[in-house]
């Protein structure tokens, strides 16, 4: 019996232990990152967004009302991510440092799926732009990354300019005033393409093409589509436009600077001002803040509808029911709040970012959870739903409880950082968001124990940081038991 068991096994391929169950297939991911995407959804309580598949997508899976980036600026953020280790540990603080200077030979997220028997294919923007991690795929990423950020570009990304629809004027708001003049174009404007035209038509294009072929090789697959929009510029086609009455679009409530925050808080007058036509002046007046918003809510949807497109060719292949689905935007963005626009600091518009998870088999379908979760901690997490081994050294905690029980006891606090240089002394800002606070403190890069500045903020009474509070007599105690709890760092929840 034991030689006729052992000859049907090796005639099936069919390891002796599975004999009589068959194999459970490995889980796929399709794994979405959009540029520069904050809560400005409707799943996150904004009724005059149009994200209709983003929401759909939420109600299929579970949202995260709390998650934090590790930094709020793209490389940074997404080097963070995809190796499962914070910018302290990657070196990762600008626009112009490779992971893998100082980690040569960390296993990315994708790279570990590849490992395991998976096709890893990465589209889009993934890693930041410019920057490519061959060892991560399975072969060459399929879309070319535009240049990095900081990298002078030609109008439309070099390609013949779409014609501006009356919408989208993008003359300063004052001709009086002075406008930047740059090489890069407009900061934003509708264009004539289709409505799944122009760059993230292709993209999509190219994920659903993608798709196709999984569906007919049979074989595992780690699919990264990463979305350019909303970012800069706010080029989108006129029809996402033509969603909205500018007249109600809500602009920013607080557009002033932190009460008693240390002004280096604040970048100013940085990314929006290497595009043409913005007005060369820190504050910017109503008209242009929301033709600027308006632009920004049409780049929204304009990514939402393709990445509708590529989820129902997921759900049409009939892969959906085998498919982890996971969309974040890799940190948040400043409009108009604080005086302020795009994102490069520590406050909550910049490290608060969407996180939306869909799961075959998860009982938390169409919840959301208050959960304090961290980027960093979705590499462990797409690795255990997997059942892939993870590194001892990967610093995120894998936040597969939440799938099935959303209000579980989780995290004390989600840390972030940004560096600045102030008055010649290099600083950087660690953050560290409680359920209840917001307490950064400034330090010396070098010695951390030199503190240069500190901040605090109360959520129950100020959620829009408005008034820093740690030099107030009454917060004394608060400080001191934050201040405590901030030296813990992250290790502590971990050690839990």
């Amino acid at each position: 019996m034991k030689y006729t068991l052992l000859v049907l096994a090796a005639a099936l391929s069919i390891p002796l232990g599975g004999l009589g169950a068959a194999e459970k297939p490995k889980l796929n991911v399709l794994f979405f990152v959009s540029d520069d995407l904050r809560t400005e959804l409707g799943c996150y309580g904004n009724d005059i967004i149009k994200s209709p598949n983003i929401d759909r997508l939420a109600g299929r899976g579970l949202v995260f009302n709390r998650a934090y980036c590790q930094q709020a600026v793209c490389s940074p953020s997404r080097s963070s991510v995809l190796t499962g280790m914070r910018p302290d540990t990657t070196k990762v603080w600008d626009l112009n440092t490779h992971f893998r200077r100082a980690l040569p030979d960390v296993v990315t997220l994708p790279q570990l799926f590849k490992n395991n028997g998976y096709t890893s294919q990465g589209m889009g923007k993934i890693y930041h732009g410019g920057f490519g991690d061959p060892a991560s795929w399975s072969a060459p990423d399929v879309a070319s990354q535009p240049p990095a950020e900081d990298a002078p570009k030609k109008p439309n990304g070099g390609k013949k300019k779409s014609a501006p629809a009356k919408a989208a004027d993008t003359s300063a708001s004052d001709p009086a005033n002075a406008v930047t003049k740059t090489d890069r174009g407009p900061a934003f404007l509708a264009t004539d393409d289709e409505p799944n035209g122009g760059e993230e038509g292709a993209l999509a294009n190219e994920a659903i093409a993608a798709l196709r072929k999984f569906k007919a090789d049979s074989k595992p697959f780690f699919l990264a589509v990463g979305f350019h929009k909303p970012h800069l510029p706010f080029n989108s086609p006129k029809a996402y436009w033509d969603l909205y009455d500018p007249a109600k679009i809500p602009l920013a409530p607080n557009i002033f600077l932190p009460k008693d925050a240390p002004a280096y808080a604040m970048a100013n007058k940085n990314e929006l001002w290497s595009y043409s036509g913005v007005l060369d002046a820190s504050h910017l007046p109503e008209g242009y803040a929301r033709q600027l918003k308006h632009g920004y809510y049409a780049a929204v949807s304009y990514m939402d509808a393709q990445l509708g497109r590529v989820v129902d060719e997921l759900d049409k292949l009939g892969l959906r029911e085998n498919t982890v689905i996971i969309l974040w935007g890799d940190h948040g963005w400043k409009l108009g709040e604080h005086d302020r626009w795009s994102k490069h600091s520590n406050v909550e518009n910049d490290v608060h970012a969407p996180l939306i998870i869909s799961v075959p088999g998860m009982k938390a379908v169409g919840k959301r959870t208050d959960a304090l979760v961290e980027f960093v901690d979705m590499y462990a997490t797409l690795a255990e739903l997997a059942g892939l081994p993870v590194a001892a050294n990967v610093e995120g905690k894998s936040f597969k409880p939440l799938l099935d029980d959303p209000a579980l006891r989780w995290k004390s606090a989600a840390f972030s950082q940004y560096p600045r240089t102030s008055g010649g002394k290099k600083l950087m800002g660690y953050s560290m968001r409680t359920d209840r606070y917001r307490f950064t403190q400034w330090v010396d890069r070098d010695d951390h124990s030199k503190v240069d500045a500190v901040e605090l903020y109360d959520h129950r009474t100020d959620p829009q940081e408005n008034t820093n509070i740690a030099n107030d007599p009454a917060t004394k105690a608060v400080v001191e038991k934050l201040t405590a709890q901030w030296a813990a760092g992250w290790k502590a929840d971990a050690a839990k």
